[in-house]
This record gives structure tokens, C-alpha cells and sequence, in this order.
């Protein structure tokens, strides 16, 4: 060899190495661009035709929603002109309906507060840096509720009862779901770790109650619950429609997120129930401590996704005569005043955004958190 010399069977340069030139950039969004879009000729034509694709369905939106689109009127007549894209008009008028359904026009105030308060509860909560979070878990998962039922329902503190078969569009929509969520959330807890328990009877029962609830589609169980569930209370009593909805709800979503949290469980490494159980912890300390934790964080896309999953099924409890956006909505279109071509589609359309937004933003957050505790165990 020339420029390598071999000394105990390794070899040493003797002389420099001949200069190269440097590395091409490896970061940034055109390294990025050449390695995922544009890395082959496969790559570059399946990327201008995913280009073309969303092109063509933003200018359809676009052209519908905007361009198109009767921005003013009093009836569908000025959305029935040849080539009328999106009728605004008629979601201005039906838009309070949409959003309170046929709650008593002068009581709005009572579901706009508890919107609010929604918020208010929310948002800090979902922040990690805002302090006091034990007092706002309780302000969201007890006050916010108790104050809710009341503001809604009336009856008390000098406010008109109202039932709930005038509950309708969004804030039933988000009553059925965000129930369906807190409720069933805790719910898959207990029968995930019930299914791993050692006592026979424990697994058993909750094996055979993941299986049933799994094993039947929700539409069967809204129908269970309206018609049902009647049958098991004593003579007499009688069991809000809605009630037996959310009930339905959370039963059906608490077996699919028991699945989900089981998985995490199995993912835990059997070092970290020793270690815990070397420390002297009892069975509910080592769960909510040390194990639960873990488990959750490494589950986090599959809970979403299950809460993602129920929002966009709260629609049908329509089926049960539960008016909800969407059913508000498919009622909206039976108007005579604002029947034209569009309506339809402009009413479907509103639904799309609405449930796009939401979903979207539970999605996104979901991520967020993934990043800010690391479950995804990059190496």
C-alpha cells in the first residue's frame, strides 16, 4: 500500500487524505423536500399528483363556499339562480337552531353561560403552565357539571324548567360527547385493569362486558338504552331520553378505551410493578403512581382517537329522536321558505366545518402532548 501502513493488523495513513467535497445539506424543508417528495421519479410523480388532487378539491371549496356563494336574501329564492354556490343567507337564519336547538328563545342566555364556562374551565386546564390545577380539576369534572345541570334544566333559583327534548344542535353535541369522554374515560380504567385482575370473577365479568359492548354497534345500543333500559327501572319511574343516551354512550366507548388502556399496561416492563412493590407500595399506590401513568402517556393516540371517534358519532342519537347539529340541520331542510339546490348542501357543509374543527383540535393537541412527554420514545 502506498499512503496505509499495517501495524498489528491495523492500518495507519501515512498520507492526507485527498480533499472532498462538502456534504449537501441534510436539514431544512428542501432536504426534506428531496428526500420524502421528491426522492425518486415514483416520488416526484405521486407528489404533483397529490398536488393536483388537493388543488382541484380547494378550488371546489373555495368556489362553492366563496365565489359562488349568495351572501344576502330573505328566502331560498335568491339561492335558487342557475350556477348559486353556498346559501348563507339561510345559515343566518337557522344558525341560532343550530347552535341551541329549539331551547326557549329568552332562556339562550343559560346555555351561552355554560358555554362560557366551558371555556373558562377548559383552557387552563389543558394549559400545564397555568397553576392550581388540582383546583381546576375539580372546577371542570364537579362544578362545572353541577352548575351546568342546574342552568340548563332550571327549576331552581328562580329559573324556568326546561326540558330536554328542546335540547338540540351543538349543545347536545357537545353534552353527549363531552359526557361520553369523562365519564368513560375513568370507566375503561377500572375494567382494564379488572380484565388483568387475578381474581377469576373480576376478569371474568369484565371480559364478558368489553365482549358485549364491543360486539354490538352503537346504533343498537342508543336503540337498547332508549327502549330497553325503561324496562329495568321500577314501575313508575321514568328515565330522561336523554340520560339513557349518555348512559348508552359511556358504556359503549368506556369497553373500546378499556382495550386501548390495556394495551398500554401490557406495554409496562415488569421491572417497574417490581420496583414499585420494593418500595412498598400497595396495589392502588403502584397503579396510580407508577404504572397508570406510563400507560397513558404510551396511549395517548389511541384515547384520541376513541374520543375523535365518539364525537363524530354523536350524531346519531338522532335515531333516538335526540336532535343534535346534524339533525338540526336535516330538519332545517324540510323549511319550504329556504328549500333550493344548495341548502342541502350548504347545511352539510356547515356540519363538515364544525366537526372538522373540533376533531381537528383534539387531534392536534393530542400530538402536542406526545411531544411535550415524550411518548414517542425516539431514539
Amino acid at each position: 500500500m502506498t499512503d496505509a501502513t499495517q501495524h498489528s493488523g491495523a492500518y495507519v495513513r501515512e498520507t492526507l487524505a485527498e480533499a472532498r467535497e462538502a456534504p449537501g445539506r441534510f436539514f431544512g424543508p428542501i432536504a426534506w423536500m428531496r428526500q420524502h417528495l421528491f426522492g425518486s421519479v415514483i416520488d416526484t410523480l405521486l407528489t404533483f399528483l397529490g398536488v393536483a388532487i388537493i388543488a382541484w378539491l380547494a378550488w371546489q371549496v373555495i368556489d362553492f363556499a366563496f365565489l359562488r356563494a349568495v351572501w344576502t336574501g330573505e328566502n331560498g329564492e335568491v339561492c335558487r339562480k342557475e350556477g348559486a354556490g353556498a346559501c348563507w343567507p339561510y345559515v343566518e337564519a337557522y344558525w341560532k337552531q343550530f347552535v341551541y336547538g329549539r331551547y326557549p328563545i329568552e332562556e339562550r342566555w343559560r346555555p351561552t353561560l355554560v358555554f362560557a364556562l366551558f371555556a373558562a374551565t377548559l383552557v387552563p386546564l389543558a394549559i400545564p403552565s397555568v397553576p392550581y390545577k388540582r383546583l381546576n380539576v375539580f372546577l371542570f369534572l364537579v362544578a362545572f357539571p353541577v352548575v351546568s345541570f342546574f342552568l340548563l334544566t332550571g327549576g331552581v333559583f328562580g329559573l324556568v324548567e326546561v326540558e330536554t327534548t328542546v335540547w338540540g344542535g351543538l349543545l347536545v353535541t357537545l353534552i353527549v360527547a363531552l359526557t361520553g369522554i369523562v365519564c368513560s374515560l375513568p370507566f375503561g380504567i377500572l375494567l382494564a385493569l379488572g380484565r388483568r385482575s387475578k381474581l377469576p370473577i373480576i376478569r371474568i365479568l369484565c371480559i364478558v362486558f368489553i365482549e358485549f359492548w364491543r360486539g354490538v354497534p352503537l346504533i343498537t345500543v342508543l336503540f337498547m338504552a332508549s327502549n330497553m333500559l325503561p324496562l329495568f327501572m321500577p314501575a313508575g319511574m321514568e328515565v330522561d331520553k336523554l340520560l339513557r343516551a349518555l348512559i348508552g354512550v359511556a358504556l359503549f366507548t368506556g369497553a373500546y378505551l378499556a382495550e386501548t388502556i390495556r394495551g398500554g399496561l401490557q406495554a409496562i416492563p415488569k421491572g417497574q410493578y417490581e420496583g414499585a412493590m420494593a418500595l412498598g407500595l400497595g396495589y392502588w399506590q403502584m397503579m396510580g403512581l407508577i404504572v397508570m401513568p406510563q400507560a397513558l402517556k404510551m396511549v395517548i393516540p389511541g384515547i384520541v382517537n376513541s374520543f375523535i371517534s365518539l364525537f363524530k358519532d354523536t350524531t346519531l342519537v338522532l335515531i333516538v329522536s335526540l336532535f343534535d347539529l346534524l339533525g338540526m340541520i336535516q330538519a332545517s331542510l324540510a323549511d319550504p321558505i329556504w328549500i333550493s339546490p344548495v341548502t342541502g348542501k350548504t347545511g352539510y357543509f356547515v356540519a363538515a366545518v364544525t366537526f372538522w374543527v373540533f376533531c381537528f383540535g383534539m387531534s392536534r393537541y393530542s400530538q402536542w402532548m406526545e411531544r411535550r412527554l415524550a411518548t414517542g420514545h425516539k431514539r
